[in-house]
């Protein structure tokens, strides 16, 4: 049995939104966020303290991006993915990057400089900066979706789920409405889906 153990609104909502597409039976376990201050004892199920974290089988797993990837391939036959020799996988591989190491990463520092540190070690500026480069990265994005419905075509892949995540986060910072036209509205279809649904209301 696949475990899932996730925080509300986390990158463990990636997963839990794939594994709904993927309609795959999966035990969840909810976790306290941050768990390190929250539910100290859920360092003994994953030392690094991080959600998302995965158990299959022998397999852990703690990158949401991997997880995706991991599920799709092993669990989706062939659902949410695009086939290897297609010229998508390539843009595949790297929209599902893309949606961490541009948009969700930034976002992240965002928390962590208005948010998380002690207030005396917050720097409203670097936050700025941050969001501002989250911005900067949807021009390319608003491309690649001209004419399509997703980012691979007519599909939804792993690469949707991690930029949807990556826009919704940014929304949730309030910045949705300086996204594109057609950005917010690739995120309203996102939104809209039953799979994504499920999955914002079980892991709330």
């Amino acid at each position: 049995m696949i475990t899932l153990y996730h925080s509300k609104d986390t990158r463990s909502l990636r997963c839990l939104w794939l594994l709904e597409e993927l309609e795959l039976a999966h035990e969840l376990e909810l976790v306290a966020f941050p768990p390190r201050l929250k539910q100290p004892q859920f360092l003994e199920v994953n030392p690094s303290g991080t959600l998302p974290f995965l158990v299959d089988g022998a397999v852990r797993l703690h990158e949401s991006c991997a997880i995706l990837l991991y599920l799709a391939s092993k669990h989706g036959d062939g659902h949410c993915l695009v086939p290897l020799d297609s010229p998508a996988y390539g843009p595949m591989l790297d929209w599902t990057f893309h949606g961490e190491t541009a948009l969700a990463a930034p976002l992240a520092t965002v928390l962590r400089y208005s948010m998380f540190l002690p207030r005396e070690q917050r720097v409203p500026a670097v936050a700025e900066d941050y969001r501002g480069q989250m911005l900067q990265r949807l021009p390319a994005l608003e491309q690649a979706l001209a004419g399509n419905a997703y980012l691979c075509g007519e599909q939804l892949t792993v690469a949707d789920i991690s930029v949807g995540y990556g826009l919704l986060l940014g929304e949730m910072f309030g910045l949705g409405e300086q996204y594109p036209a057609a950005v917010r509205a690739y995120l309203e279809r996102l939104k809209a889906r039953p799979a994504f649904q499920r999955a914002r209301a079980v892991g709330a």
